[in-house]
């Protein structure tokens, strides 16, 4: 191993992705791991979906170093160019402020299963008063319906973990709060409740951005806090995404 002299200095880099579980991130970094001098190191904060990749680098010419360092992070945007969240080292909810205020909008959620994690996220960044108006946690029918103006023949057709709610809880949120965005969350978030067609874990998700709303199902693995946590993270990438022009929509789901 190489000993730190006076004289070394260090350069840090940083990549946060989302979509991977930990085996599967492993499996397609380790390439990448191998290619690297001994005097960078890697490192890998992951969960819930999310991973932070940290490179740093320590070794006593700063203009190479610092070269080498941006060449090895544009190595990793290029691996994960699709999951790509950002080359900086903030949270989905700075991530998403900063869009927000960017472009002068403005942001509400309505959340069942994730119970006002959502906008707990949101408000933990210092000045979210600025975009973030205020988030109705519909966890019954009757607020989805009462409040968010849900059909309650959808509500009762498909279900309260469907499509059609969570587009509806995303256009009802928006409406009530007068907001440019909306995320809506309904899903099970168990351990019970959950059955053949829709298991523990099966969380629909509806984003709103101007005109446009875009929706769809994941299932996620893991206990009530961990679907919880995933869903939260999920609803906001999906906001980055479609802020940024991004979105790529997934396969039609039937979930009748």
């Amino acid at each position: 191993m190489t000993k730190k002299s006076t004289s070394d200095h260090k350069e840090t880099r940083h990549v946060v992705i989302y979509g991977y579980t930990r085996q599967e991130l492993a499996k397609i970094i380790q390439h990448f791991e191998s290619r690297l001098p001994e005097f960078v190191k890697v490192t890998i904060d992951s969960g819930n979906l999310l991973t932070k990749i940290t490179l740093t680098g320590i070794n006593s010419g700063l203009e190479l170093l610092r070269f080498q360092m941006n060449r090895y992070q544009q190595n990793l945007q290029d691996l994960f160019s699709e999951e790509l969240v950002t080359t900086e080292d903030k949270s989905l909810s700075q991530v998403l402020g900063e869009l927000l205020l960017e472009n002068e909008l403005t942001v509400s959620s309505a959340e069942s299963c994730t119970g006002g994690n959502i906008a707990h996220k949101i408000v933990q960044r210092s000045g979210s008063s600025a975009y973030f108006m205020g988030s109705v946690v519909s966890y019954s029918n009757d607020v989805k319906a009462e409040v968010l103006g849900v059909s309650r023949s959808d509500i009762g057709r498909h279900g309260a973990v469907s499509r059609e709610v969570a587009e509806q809880m995303a256009l009802g949120a928006a409406r009530l709060m007068r907001t440019d965005c909306a995320i809506a969350t309904t899903g099970i978030a168990g351990p019970e409740g959950g059955s053949p067609f829709k298991p523990v874990g099966t969380v629909w998700f509806a984003v709103k951005y101007g005109e446009r709303v875009v929706s769809e199902c994941i299932r996620f693995e893991g206990g009530r806090d961990q679907v919880i946590e995933s869903a939260t993270n999920h609803g906001l990438v999906m906001l980055i995404n479609l802020l940024r022009n991004t979105y790529t929509a997934q396969e039609d789901i039937n979930d009748d």
